[in-house]
């Protein structure tokens, strides 16, 4: 059986977008309209981001973002996160390897520029 959400038509959701869409941008038009009035200015763009969120979520689309939300939370409570010694251990790993890779790339760029300009073109210094 399909849920409201995979029944529910494009227009829907697309309608239901557009006006969490108009409720954002009503609220900065707010916002700038009542600047001199940091109250009700501050007030008017909390009242559009509010809705726009409410109507956002309340669509189709919004819904599944819900879902998926929910489903990516479920699965990061069943990674293993490692513990404070491997990530040092590996963090280590990680820097020793670099620096014998910039160690290599410096020599095989010195070998390079001796070969080049020292014996084949003998540029010499």
């Amino acid at each position: 059986m399909m849920s409201l959400s995979e029944s529910a038509s494009p227009t829907i959701d697309r309608a239901m977008l557009a006006v969490s869409g108009a409720a954002f941008v009503a609220g900065v038009v707010g916002y700038h309209w009542a600047g001199d009035q940091p109250l009700l200015s501050a007030g008017l763009l909390a009242a559009g981001v509010a809705l726009a969120l409410v109507v956002g979520l309340l669509s189709p689309s919004g819904r599944r973002f819900v879902g998926f939300a929910r489903e990516a939370q479920q699965e990061a409570r069943k990674v293993h996160w490692p513990t404070r010694k491997e990530t040092l251990q590996t963090t280590g790993i990680v820097f020793l390897f670099v620096l014998v890779m910039a160690i290599f790339l410096w020599i095989t760029d010195k070998s390079l520029e001796w070969l080049l300009y020292d014996v084949l073109l003998g540029w010499k210094r």
